[in-house]
């Protein structure tokens, strides 16, 4: 993405312009507009589409979390719940500078790996993998907050090694028991998948950081039903639920129901 914010703040670009700039195709802004994502300043008789510096803003902040891999139905809902575009942007360089580190991380440890290759000594398996393991650190930075990335992964790293291997059999147990239920052709309001959604909404809870964790009803409920849609749209969630992600999201939003 190029630096595209006009020189002259008060003036108006045309789409190819703004294409152009910005490093997209003009089909790609038409389709923002016609889905509702962002529309141009006006549109002239000719029909062509001009856009001033509030659009080229939320422009960038698009591309922006197009980069995280975030869909482009939840960048509008992010965007729109997120209005001050000065606060918006300055979170969104404290998330850049995040990247930025990881990557630093991720360089080191490489680093790390070929000295240990070199010298023929062990390797120390956190310094080899540090910076590798935050893949879903930009979803939770833009949906909730920096402050429940930091909690939840110092909990993460204050684990030992073992029960760091038993939250993720947990999760594989669980997991494995959405897949199992929905496979078996049950009701997704039915006692069985009720009591599965219970246990993964209680593990939800259990982690900090996360909105569940705080204790709130009303937060943990937008927290669950988020992440559900989540589950569906987002194939890196979908996949941990193979082919029964849906019902999965149908038993959840059933049990946040009560």
């Amino acid at each position: 993405m190029n630096d595209f914010l006009p020189t002259n703040p008060g003036g108006a670009h045309s789409i190819s312009e703004v294409a152009r700039a910005a490093g997209v195709s003009s089909r790609t802004l038409r389709h923002y507009d016609h889905i509702g994502l962002l529309h141009p300043s006006w549109t002239a008789d000719n029909g062509y589409r001009f856009y001033t510096r509030h659009e080229l803003v939320r422009l960038q902040r698009i591309l922006l979390m197009r980069q995280l891999g975030l869909k482009l139905e939840t960048i509008g809902e992010i965007i729109d719940e997120h209005q001050d575009e000065i606060s918006a942007l300055q979170t969104h360089i404290t998330e850049l500078r995040n990247q930025r580190a990881a990557l630093d991380a991720q360089i080191n440890a490489l680093r790390h790996t070929i000295q240990s290759l070199k010298s023929g000594e062990s390797m120390n398996v956190d310094q080899a993998f540090d910076g590798f393991n935050e893949q879903y650190k930009d979803e939770v930075v833009a949906r909730w907050s920096q402050e429940s990335y930091v909690k939840s992964d110092q909990w993460w790293r204050g684990q030992s090694k073992g029960q760091q291997a038993a939250q993720l059999q947990l999760v594989k147990d669980l997991n494995e028991k959405w897949i199992q239920a929905g496979r078996s052709g049950i009701d997704p309001s039915g006692d069985q998948a009720q009591q599965i959604a219970a246990e993964h909404v209680a593990w939800l809870n259990s982690i900090p950081g996360t909105p569940g964790h705080e204790g709130d009803e009303a937060q943990l409920r937008q927290y669950v039903l988020g992440l559900a849609e989540m589950y569906v749209a987002d194939e890196r969630f979908a996949k941990n639920y193979e082919d029964q992600a849906p019902f999965v999201k149908a038993s959840l939003e059933r049990f946040m129901q009560k």
